[in-house]
């Protein structure tokens, strides 16, 4: 993974990806005691980051193997990510996704032509039927986070992000980033390391499923005891990447978990102040940003909110808890 990849990827989704802006409010910037700027990477074509990453792995396989169709495991934005640029590309699309992702996201990744494959996520294994149909089937698979071109493709959030802080005076602060497999935060802290130097990676996880933080504290790939119970189900992973967590371990600051409580606040107040809808997983960098400032450095902080699929239910649940 280098800077030149992510350039390339950047390249191919001109004028096909959304490019965000950074988005303040002064009653964000009290909550937090410094200048918050948020990147709503839920207002990309599928609700989420994840069509960057998708667009970039599928827009450089060969025309002959893209044909043959391919295969995506995804809780739901990696598959809508993927699920579109296939279509797009007039490929075949099979995409693994568990029983109880929100049913928006199941029904969203059908509406956009894939066939759906549901298992249990507490006992099936999604790397090892992906891998099962794409041997039966002839299909590409495309990993939602160890996958370089998604990795590069996810990297150009950073590339904008660079750009963007420069434009808005500021050149070193805090990025936090919600953190699954690492994807995100590994393309973004690359970006950040060839373009803009003073502004650090923060992971961001919810409490209970921190395998990222836990892993930068310990060294080595832990993994979380459980893969259900969290409302921040987009960013639910088993461990961190084997491609994403040496570039995390060398390149981010420490990680930073977040209550429940937390995420369900800063999702109300991503809705009340900056106007945009943000699921629960999309909002932990947000939660971190507003209510950990002892763990931030700076005058200021920027905020990637990554995702906005979230299921109507649990959208009003987190607007009347806050």
């Amino acid at each position: 993974m280098n800077i030149a990849m992510i350039e390339a990827a950047a390249a191919r989704l001109e004028g096909v990806a959304l490019r965000t802006p950074l988005l303040a409010a002064p009653e964000l910037d009290e909550i937090a005691g410094r200048r918050v700027l948020v990147k709503p990477e839920c207002l990309q074509p599928t609700g989420s980051f994840k069509f960057r990453g998708g667009w970039s792995a599928v827009s450089a396989l060969d025309p002959a193997r893209r044909a043959r169709g391919v295969i995506a495991y995804s809780s739901g934005n990696h598959a809508q990510g993927v699920a579109l640029a296939a279509r797009r590309h007039g490929a075949p699309c099979v995409i693994v996704m568990p029983a109880d992702a929100p049913r928006a996201k199941i029904d969203n990744t059908r509406r956009l032509g894939a066939e759906v494959v549901l298992y249990d996520r507490a006992t099936g294994d999604r790397e090892a039927i992906g891998q099962a149909l794409a041997e039966d089937r002839g299909l590409t698979l495309i990993r939602p986070f160890d996958e370089p071109q998604v990795i590069a493709g996810q990297g150009t959030t950073g590339l904008e992000i660079a750009e963007q802080a420069a434009a808005a005076g500021v050149a070193e602060a805090d990025v936090l980033v919600p953190c699954g497999g690492g994807g995100l935060s590994a393309g973004i802290a690359l970006a950040l390391e060839a373009r803009a130097p003073g502004l650090r990676l923060r992971p961001v996880e919810p409490e209970g499923f921190d395998d990222v933080r836990r892993s930068l504290l310990s060294g080595r790939r832990e993994r979380n005891a459980r893969q259900t119970g969290s409302i921040c189900d987009a960013i639910v992973t088993p461990a961190p990447g084997e491609l994403t967590f040496p570039i995390l371990a060398r390149l981010a600051g420490p990680g930073i978990a977040v209550s429940e409580a937390e995420v369900r606040k800063a999702v109300a107040l991503a809705f009340a102040r900056l106007r945009i809808v943000v699921e629960p997983g999309g909002a932990v960098a947000l939660a971190a940003a507003l209510f950990h400032p002892g763990e931030l450095a700076g005058a200021a902080v920027i905020v990637v909110a990554s995702g906005g699929n979230v299921d109507p239910a649990v959208f009003r649940d987190c607007l009347d808890a806050a």
